[in-house]
């Protein structure tokens, strides 16, 4: 039976098709219907209707999301695609598809994929992060994705920036509530706001990374310290064998040599044997870790 795995993303939805050698067989993305959850619906499930018809066979159907699935209730939290929140989206799924859903956090299912086949294999616990327009991240343990008692395990994008300087006090506004969560710091719109306060100027993440001025690259440094801090909280708690970058800045290819140098200082230990390490499979990562859901290749 093929594998597809469904990435439910806030600006786009993609589904791809892999056979169990995890050689992909088909892929496809539409735009994600804005704020409209029965349009979101109808749009995965005509996306899985035309795949099966294509493969000429029924799947097994996991799904990526922002988000997570509440233990309690079953319906959808802390998505910051706001259109899932309170939804029962595995039961509305399952009956739009007429079988059973795996449904995981969209960074769960990228770590998923990096330690199945990816920059990770092998490795016995694996922590992947998607620095992109927040801050996600998943843990997977012996090839398996841990969820957690609560649904929330990995999200430290909303715990406090680690070691904060006298003026990262309280820290930037977050739409959670609170103020100074590494999300608002290490994200995509984070770098970009850093840069404005300090210099007034208005650029994306990617032209900061790819111009060389003074005032970009003290931008940088300042990220790279706090990508430090945060992930050497993350080392101190849960001690992985790899860490996984993912999301648009995990293209930013000096963070590789130059988070670990400075991570050292923060961790509680003599040596830090943990390996950070960009993705081998890119933007793909969501889809493949949704299909592996099913089980591993």
């Amino acid at each position: 039976m093929p594998r597809i795995g469904i990435d439910l993303g806030g600006t786009k939805i993609e589904i791809a098709a892999f056979d169990r050698n995890g050689h992909e067989l088909l892929r496809r993305r539409v735009a994600t219907p804005q704020g409209d959850y029965s349009a979101t619906l109808a749009s995965v499930a005509a996306l899985v209707a035309g795949a099966e018809t294509e493969l000429g066979a029924q799947a097994s159907i996991g799904v990526g999301m922002p988000g997570a699935e509440s233990r309690v209730t079953g319906l959808i939290k802390n998505a910051n695609s706001t259109c899932l929140i309170g939804q029962p989206l595995r039961r509305d799924l399952e009956a739009l598809l007429h079988r059973e859903v795996r449904l995981a956090n969209d960074a769960n299912c990228f770590a998923l994929s990096e330690a199945v086949d990816g920059a990770a294999a092998g490795a016995e616990v694996v922590f992947g992060v998607i620095l992109g327009t927040g801050c996600g991240a998943g843990v997977v343990v012996r090839g398996q994705v841990l969820t957690g008692a609560n649904a929330i395990a990995g999200e430290w994008g909303h715990n406090p920036l680690p070691w904060p300087n006298d003026d990262e006090r309280p820290g930037p506004a977050c739409y959670c509530g609170k103020h100074g969560c590494i999300e608002t710091w290490l994200s995509g719109p984070g770098l970009a706001r850093d840069l404005f306060e300090h210099s007034g100027r208005r650029l994306r993440a990617d032209e900061i990374a790819g111009l060389g001025d003074s005032d970009c690259q003290a931008a940088l440094e300042r990220y790279e310290d706090r990508l430090a801090r945060g992930l050497a909280q993350v080392i101190n708690v849960l001690d992985p064998d790899v860490i996984v970058l993912g999301g648009g800045l995990s293209n930013i290819s000096r963070l590789y040599e130059n988070v670990p140098r400075l991570w050292g200082h923060h961790v509680f230990s003599d040596q830090v044997s943990t390996r950070l390490l960009p993705p081998v499979h890119g933007d793909s990562g969501g889809v493949r870790g949704a299909a592996w859901l099913w089980g591993t290749v």
